[in-house]
């Protein structure tokens, strides 16, 4: 029902295909909206090479290995998990630890070729805890694992293992 009235917010019935646009950017402009309203689509840039974009101008560069300038989809999945941790985590890192608190996250993850899969995604997140005493440490890792817990979205819909909707339309 929801993706029904999506697609009825970009003025398609259910008895026609959901993008009859010219171009990609007409097509990017009728996707139905992400957070914030942002829309993102990705282009055909080359062989086995694409553009990610976002409405907001954000752009990143998707390929596959052998191109060194741009990201793997694997890749960007892990990062996007690892950036979600930190946001999910920053305001209870800066309230404890200063504004200007150095924070990394490791993320790696071997795919499972049988499958064509990661089974684990493994982070690692970098901060100086050593000024704090014992039991404010201990608060704050619990109060940083809540958050990411409740509030990384990425985390939470790999947890739950998410749908995925492809339609394919071959009008243009």
């Amino acid at each position: 029902m929801e993706r029904e009235r999506a697609w009825q917010d970009r003025g398609v019935s259910s008895e026609t295909s959901p993008t009859t646009t010219p171009d990609a950017a007409t097509t990017a402009e009728s996707t139905p909206a992400n957070a914030g309203g942002t829309r993102l689509w990705v282009e055909r840039i080359g062989p086995r090479r694409y553009v990610g974009h976002s409405s907001r101008g954000a752009r990143v560069e998707i390929g596959d290995i052998s191109y060194q300038q741009a990201f793997t989809p694997g890749e960007l999945l892990k990062i996007a998990l690892a950036g979600c941790s930190g946001l999910s985590a920053d305001v209870a890192l800066a309230r404890r630890l200063g504004d200007d608190v150095e924070v990394s996250i490791d993320v790696a993850g071997l795919a499972d070729d049988e499958e064509d899969r990661y089974p684990t995604i493994s982070e690692r997140l970098v901060v100086d805890l050593s000024g704090l005493e014992p039991d404010a440490r201990a608060r704050l890792l619990t109060v940083m694992q809540r958050a990411i817990d409740q509030h990384c979205t990425v985390g939470r819909t790999l947890k739950a293992g998410a749908a995925v909707d492809l339609t394919v339309d071959g009008e243009r």
